[in-house]
């Protein structure tokens, strides 16, 4: 019997993800930055990724980052998450371009590409509404007349995030101020902005409309490659595979128990307070899996089966499903947050498959 709890990844369906989404917003002349960070920097999915096109790959740890480029995956990289001081001179060292919104970290990286005797790319992030990263338009042009000027440090170009922490669309309106950012940097300073990036995964319903694209020629996707939705509403993407990693875990008790608990009611080991309604006698059924490896209320069960918590070892399932004895695995598709989780755990084994390579990697 195979490992449990385990992720069984599927390179050939990131593939078909990848390439399809590469292919869509090529015609709109749009490339991809394919995003790793939910993946720990998998040199293998990483590589899967460029095999399908992306133009480069990006991640919020540097750590991730030099792992890829201890595997050798030989692509340009982008630290996506704003560097922290600390970690200037790694990032210098591993990543050919990072994500930046405060002045004091582009002159630390200036300092180091100095030491280093490299040339660092910038791209400035710009705050358009969602109220997570993001220099202010206003206090744009200053913060570009700063890093003009600082040595070893290349403006690359400007991006924005959105929908990660409000909730913010991106839609014709946001964007087309970014352009107008894009436009009007040049005309100031006299450059020429090789990157305008619109965002990460959520931005696809604007950018496949038809909408004017206007400046924008880079996202940033992770999740629709992965997990094959977009992320404002969590929809599959059509002719895309949303099965391309799936969660295992094995059954490690299987009893008819009471529906209704008994005694006095307090709060779980998470601080929740538990809302139940007597259900009569229920087939319950507990998994090796819990909080402290997964999001349970990130995982989709098979039809017939239902999530009903989790505990930091255990998830609890009612099944009409005669099957859920002692020893059988339940296989699970997950959200992003539960895929982060699991890819973080060190108690989750990750298998990876891949047809076209006739090969299993285990990790």
């Amino acid at each position: 019997m195979m490992a449990a709890p385990r992720l069984e990844i599927n390179l050939d369906k990131i593939y078909h993800n990848a390439s399809t989404l590469v292919k869509r917003l090529a015609c709109r002349g749009i490339s991809v930055t394919g995003v790793t960070k939910a993946t720990l920097g998998s040199a293998e999915i990483a590589t899967t990724m460029l095999r399908a096109g992306v133009k480069a790959l990006g991640d919020s740890r540097v750590e991730n980052i030099e792992a890829m480029r201890f595997a050798q995956v030989p692509a340009s990289m982008a630290m996506i998450r704003s560097p922290m001081l600390s970690q200037a001179k790694r990032v210098v060292m591993h990543a050919d371009v990072s994500c930046n919104t405060e002045i004091e970290v582009i002159r630390k990286l200036s300092v180091e590409a100095q030491k280093a005797d490299r040339t660092h790319g910038v791209i400035l992030m710009v705050e358009l509404g969602d109220l997570r990263e993001g220099i202010m338009p206003d206090d744009l042009i200053d913060t570009v007349r700063e890093t003009l000027s600082l040595p070893n440090i290349v403006v690359k170009g400007i991006g924005t995030n959105l929908a990660c922490r409000s909730g913010v669309s991106p839609d014709s309106k946001n964007m087309a101020k970014l352009s107008d950012l894009a436009d009007s940097l040049e005309a100031t300073f006299g450059l020429t902005l090789e990157i305008v990036s619109g965002g990460n995964s959520a931005n696809l319903e604007w950018a496949l409309s038809g909408a004017a694209i206007g400046r924008v020629n880079d996202l940033r996707l992770g999740e629709a490659i992965l997990l094959g939705c977009e992320t404002l509403h969590r929809q599959p993407i059509d002719g895309l595979h949303t099965d391309a990693i799936t969660l295992s875990a094995e059954v490690i008790e299987a009893k008819v128990k009471p529906s209704q608990p008994s005694g006095t009611i307090a709060q779980t080991a998470f601080g929740e307070a538990p809302a139940v309604t007597d259900r009569g006698l229920v087939t319950q059924a507990i998994l090796a899996v819990g909080q402290q490896d997964i999001d349970p209320y990130g995982l989709i069960a098979p039809a017939g089966i239902d999530i009903m918590g989790a505990s930091s070892d255990h998830l609890i399932l009612e099944s009409d499903r005669s099957e859920l004895s002692v020893g059988a695995q339940v296989i699970f598709q997950l959200n992003y947050s539960a895929l982060v989780r699991a890819m973080t755990s060190s108690f989750v084994t990750r298998i990876m498959t891949s047809a076209s390579t006739d090969k299993d990697y285990l990790s």
